[in-house]
Order: structure tokens, then C-alpha cells, then sequence
């Protein structure tokens, strides 16, 4: 977009290493209906495709994303997801699923938005790109029974401009297909390998992907899976992926995979493709056996069978527990608190100040995210204890502090329930003075040091979650970095509520949404991603609720860490599963 040429390693990863797993948020499920609201609904799952979309940039293609709204009673819209970025391409097809609550007994009207992402923001997590900033291509809606009641579960709306006025040229169309999501706990666990690929490139050799679709009972298929790019190499290894029974049905289910070699342009070509079910690919790795590529062929409608070959170098079959398999079974998750106390928000005697206690009772932005937060965490802590700590103040003998505890109290750190964090946060304000500068280590090496000791106890079922409320302007960028890095193998999450207008471009960095892992100043990786920020004026605006926002992405973090260590769920509730040790 905007005249520049895509650039090469940006355009890769948003070709490769897309691997959806289970997005319905069963966590968001359970606090609903265990706060009396009946689940009378289906979950159903969309997968988006377009064609002949508008090209606006000049010596590219573009580079579409899709939004998907939900159009409320009053016309206003509610995001429910976006998929990933697709470079260079007026005809995507997005492996980033949007799932949504389908109610038979009520109209819901879906509006779908595709825009076209300037090349700056290649890299950037897709949940945090300001959509006024790109080049909008075209809207469509539909309510969704239209999509689910249609044989092939698939609906093609033609593209139109903002407002739903019809244009005068043709601005392509969107596909949407859904289907119904089923709960599946096994998965298969797959490292793929070709050998002798077919070299397409002329002055080098091809750089192969992977992408496999499941083929639907129309005849159609459905994208579920893209491995990364593997530049210049005919016998391509790629790393493991995890495929659950939800993505690809059975084993039976005929599944199209297809190796292409990567173009810049867009214009990836067809290496070679196959049909295999997953019992197939079972098959081919018992027998250590490769099954041959084929290319289409238009003489006598016959396909030519080449010389490349697929091989399957692992296939492991594994239970996957979900999130509340663990938490109805006994584990529990222990939330601590961070409250920012850094002069950028503001002396708290004027009325401007994030700060500000308004006699009156109005609530400040702080404790409006305390509030609406504290209904969600505590929740999930059945204690209610929860420690709360400030951080950049200087406390009462002149020292400033940035990991201090919000009660005042030399020796404990804990309070009782979201009352109690009010409770505390308010004195605080009348004991602390603000100060700075703003540095997120000591409170992340606090936290992580109790889920550290917790982890060494025999038979722990603790995870912790560290909730940082701050204005948003990071002094200590790089050392919190490494704090989080050194974390992410620990039972623990961060998340992070912004509050204010600041600016939360290091929020982003540290919410490493774009599937690049955070690296420490030794070059250390980050075990897994373990930060999910949440912007307090989105939540207040009514773009996202408390819920989903904070829930989105902690049981998959939680679940990561739990796989990664092989703990199961607690045996009497399964049976079946090993107890910790």
C-alpha cells in the first residue's frame, strides 16, 4: 500500500507459521453461565475469502485484512475479530478463523470491512492497527442465519463502499463459509518433510510452503493451516505443527495439501498437491513411506504425477485438556495487582489527573479499571487474597519505590478482594507521592518469583496472573523485556491495562501478538508469549468488553504452559490423567 513494494520478510511470515487452534473462548463461556446467563446458543466458526479485490497500490498488490462486526440494536458495531494480513493479494484466503455465538431465535446482523495495510505496519499485531490509517476497500453484511442456513454453509457478498452504497466499478466480493465448532481434546502433532520438489525459480531454488485446507462436503475447501517459508531448498523440513481434531474433523476428513513456492508479488506458484486424510498421513509415517505430488493437467482432465515427494517424520496422537478442564478441576489462578504511581498521570489534586478522586464518587480511570477488571480476575481466585503492589512513588520516609505494597503494610502485601484494592489504592494516594521514572522489572521479578516458588512446591496447581494498570509511558523497555523473557517459562501471564490517551506503542512490543518472540539482551527467546495489553479507552468505548478483552488470550496461555510441562488436569477429576509431579 501506499506505492512501496512489500517487503520480503514481512510478507513471509504473513505467508507462514499462521496455526489457528481452538478460539472458542470457553473461559468467556464459563463466567457468563456461571454468572446465571444460560448458554442457548451454537458456537460456529467463520472463515473468510476474497475475490477481485480493488488494487490500490502501484508496484504491489494489496495487502488485505478483514474485520468482522457484529451490528447492534442502536447501529452501532462491535468487533469481534480480525484475520491476519495477506500480502500482495486481490484474492485471499485467511487461515485466521472469527468465531461467534450463533442464537437461532435471534436476528444478528454481521458486517464485514476489508482493508488494505500500509506496508509500515507489516509486523504490527493486527488487533492493535488503527483502521483509519488504511485504505479501506470495500464493506459487505449479511445477518448471520443467511450464512448458516445455506447448504454449502457459504455466502459470497459483493463488495460496496462505506455505508453500503453500491460503487461504480467493481470492488470484488467476500466469501464467508461457517461451520460449527465441536469441542475436540485430541490432537496430532505432524513434522512434514518433501523431498526433490520441482524448482520453479530460475536463478535459485524454490522457497516452499505448506498450506493444507480441509475439503468440505460441498467440494470446497477451507484453509486451516500454513506452515512458514524455508528459503531455497528443494528437501524442505518444517517445524512441527499441531493440528486438533476441531480443524481438520476426522480422520477420515479428505484434506488438500499444497506446496507453493513464496513470491514476493503475491503470485506464489504451485509446487505440487495432494489429497490425504489424517489416517493417510498416520499410514505414511508407520510405513516411512513418501506420497508423490501431482500437478493438474488439462489433457484428458488427467494429473501428472511428479517426482517430489511428502513425507511424514512425526505423527503423534495427544489429548489436549481445555482451560476449564483445569480450573473445574482444582487449579487455580492467583491474580496480583500493579498500580502505576508515576508523575506522567498527573498531580491527583487536579481535576485532569488520571489520579483525581472526585468527591462527588465519580470513579478516576484507575479505579474504573480496578472495578471492572476485579469483576472478571476475582472470579477466577477463590481466595480473594490478592497482592497489590505500587510502583514509582516515593513512600512515606522519602524513598521512592517501585515495587511497594498498596496497604502500607511492612510485611504483607495482600488485600481482600476488589474492595480492598480500592481501599488500599486510596490511601495510597494520600501517603505516596508520584515520582518516577516508570519501570515495569521490579513488579514483573516479584510476581515471578512467587510463581517460581509456587512451581517448586509438590503438587502446585497455582498460576499466576500479574495485572500492571499504568498511564502507559515505559522508562525500562528493555530491562522489562528481559524480566518477561526470564517469566515465560513460569506459571505466570501479565496483563497489562493501559489507561489515558499516552501513546502504547512499547505496550505493543511487549504484547508480541505478531508471532515474533520477545528476545532478551543475552539473545535469550522467549519461551512463550506471556503479556496481553488491553487499552482501557476501548474497553470504555464499548469497541470490546472487559470480558473477552482480558479472556482472550489467557487460557491459551495458561494451556501453553501446562502442555509444555505435561500437567494434566487433577486426577479425580479425570481419571485418566496423570498426577502432577
Amino acid at each position: 500500500m501506499g506505492g512501496c513494494l512489500s517487503d520480503m520478510k514481512g510478507a513471509k511470515e504473513a505467508v507462514g507459521g499462521i496455526a489457528p487452534g481452538n478460539n472458542t473462548n470457553d473461559a468467556v463461556d464459563f463466567f457468563y453461565t456461571a454468572q446465571g446467563f444460560q448458554p442457548l446458543f451454537t458456537n460456529v466458526e467463520l472463515s473468510l475469502s476474497a475475490s477481485n479485490l480493488l488494487d490500490l497500490d502501484i508496484v504491489s498488490k494489496s495487502d488485505p485484512m478483514a474485520v468482522v462486526y457484529a451490528k447492534k440494536g442502536d447501529g452501532k458495531l462491535e468487533e469481534l475479530g480480525r484475520t491476519e494480513v495477506i500480502t500482495n493479494s486481490l484474492n485471499p484466503e485467511w487461515i485466521e478463523k472469527i468465531n461467534i455465538a450463533f442464537h437461532f431465535e435471534i436476528v444478528q446482523p454481521l458486517v464485514f470491512h476489508v482493508y488494505d495495510i500500509d506496508t509500515s505496519y507489516h509486523g504490527v499485531p493486527t488487533k492493535t492497527l488503527k483502521l483509519n490509517d488504511q485504505e479501506f476497500l470495500g464493506e459487505a453484511s449479511c445477518t448471520l442465519s443467511e450464512i448458516v442456513t445455506k447448504q454449502s454453509r457459504s455466502l459470497t457478498i459483493r463488495l460496496q463502499n462505506k455505508g453500503g452504497n453500491i460503487s461504480q466499478i467493481n470492488q470484488g466480493a467476500i466469501t464467508i463459509h461457517a461451520e460449527e465448532t465441536v469441542a475436540a481434546k485430541n490432537a496430532v502433532d505432524i513434522i512434514f518433510r518433501c523431498s526433490h520438489l520441482d524448482n520453479k525459480d530460475i536463478f535459485s531454488k524454490s522457497d516452499p510452503f505448506l498450506r493444507i485446507s480441509r475439503v468440505v462436503e460441498s467440494g470446497g475447501t477451507v484453509p486451516i493451516f500454513k506452515t512458514e517459508v524455508i528459503d531455497n531448498n528443494l528437501n524442505p523440513k518444517w517445524r512441527p505443527l499441531c493440528l486438533n481434531f476441531q480443524q481438520f474433523g476426522s480422520k477420515d476428513t479428505p484434506l488438500l495439501i499444497e506446496c507453493f513456492d513464496f513470491n514476493s508479488s503475491g503470485n506464489h506458484v504451485l509446487i505440487g498437491k495432494l489429497k490425504k486424510s489424517v489416517a493417510d498421513l498416520e499410514k505414511l509415517y508407520q510405513e516411512k513411506k513418501g506420497a508423490n505430488f501431482v500437478m493438474p493437467s488439462t489433457r484428458n482432465g488427467q494429473e501428472k504425477v511428479l517426482k517430489g515427494q511428502l513425507f511424514v517424520d512425526q505423527y503423534c496422537e495427544k489429548e489436549q485438556f481445555s482451560f476449564i478442564d483445569y480450573i473445574s478441576s482444582g487449579f487455580e489462578l492467583n491474580f496480583l495487582v500493579a498500580v502505576d504511581f508515576t508523575a506522567s498521570n498527573g498531580s491527583p489534586q487536579q481535576p485532569d489527573s488520571l489520579h483525581y478522586i472526585d468527591l462527588s464518587g465519580r470513579l478516576n480511570s484507575y479505579q474504573k479499571a480496578i472495578m471492572e477488571v476485579g469483576e472478571v480476575i476475582q472470579f477466577y481466585d477463590s481466595d480473594k487474597l490478592f497482592p497489590a503492589w505500587g510502583f514509582g512513588g516515593k513512600i512515606p520516609g522519602g524513598t521512592i519505590s517501585h515495587c511497594f505494597n498498596l496497604n502500607g503494610s511492612p510485611t504483607s502485601s495482600e488485600v481482600v478482594g476488589v474492595e480492598g484494592i480500592m481501599e488500599a489504592y486510596g490511601s495510597a494516594l494520600r501517603s505516596v507521592t508520584l515520582s518516577g521514572p516508570t519501570l515495569f522489572g521490579p513488579v514483573i521479578n516479584m510476581a515471578a518469583q512467587m510463581a517460581a516458588e509456587a512451581l517448586s512446591s509438590y503438587n502446585s496447581t497455582k498460576y499466576y496472573v500479574l495485572l500492571i494498570i499504568t498511564d502507559g509511558v515505559v522508562t525500562d523497555l528493555q530491562e522489562t523485556i528481559d524480566s518477561v523473557v526470564k517469566a515465560s517459562d513460569l506459571p505466570l501471564s501479565i496483563l497489562i491495562v493501559g489507561v489515558g490517551s499516552a501513546d502504547f506503542t512499547s505496550m505493543e512490543v511487549l504484547d508480541a501478538d505478531n508471532g515474533r518472540r520477545l528476545k532478551s539482551s543475552t539473545g535469550r527467546l522467549a519461551t512463550r508469549d506471556i503479556v496481553q495489553f488491553v487499552p482501557m479507552r476501548e474497553v470504555q468505548s464499548g469497541q470490546i468488553s472487559v470480558v473477552q478483552a482480558l479472556l482472550e488470550e489467557l487460557p491459551s496461555q495458561f494451556l501453553a504452559f501446562m502442555r509444555s510441562r505435561d500437567i494434566k488436569p487433577l486426577v479425580s477429576h479425570f481419571p485418566h490423567a496423570r498426577s502432577i509431579q
